[in-house]
């Protein structure tokens, strides 16, 4: 069994010819022709989508873990100043009721 990959412009605009699968020197196994418009290759496995391993994955998987942990420790350490910060605010308000300078005086007595 074998597939053709026809001839294409890959991602610089160069044209690639077309080639039989399995290449000449490559996997006996890779028979399909896999691939996008910029970029062809010989698989063994029609339903592939990319030419790397599925290693590199597991790499974009922790790194994203190692950036979601340093964002939720910003946000952590956000929300504690946060918190605080509101603390010492309520803590060090004055208790008593700030004077006007108005003197209050009992209505009704006047002397003529």
């Amino acid at each position: 069994m074998s597939a053709e990959c026809s001839s294409y412009l890959n991602a610089d605009k160069v044209l690639v010819s077309g080639f039989i699968c399995p290449r000449t020197g490559g996997d006996a196994r890779a028979v399909y022709c896999c691939g996008f418009q910029d970029v062809k290759y010989c698989c063994d496995d029609p339903h592939s989508f990319f030419p790397y391993e599925h290693s590199y994955m597991w790499w974009l998987s922790v790194g994203a873990l190692v950036g979601l942990s340093i964002a939720a420790v910003v946000l952590f350490a956000f929300i504690i100043t946060v918190c605080v910060l509101c603390y010492l605010f309520i803590s060090t308000k004055p208790r008593s009721k700030l004077d006007t300078g108005l003197s209050l005086q009992m209505a009704g007595k006047t002397s003529c």
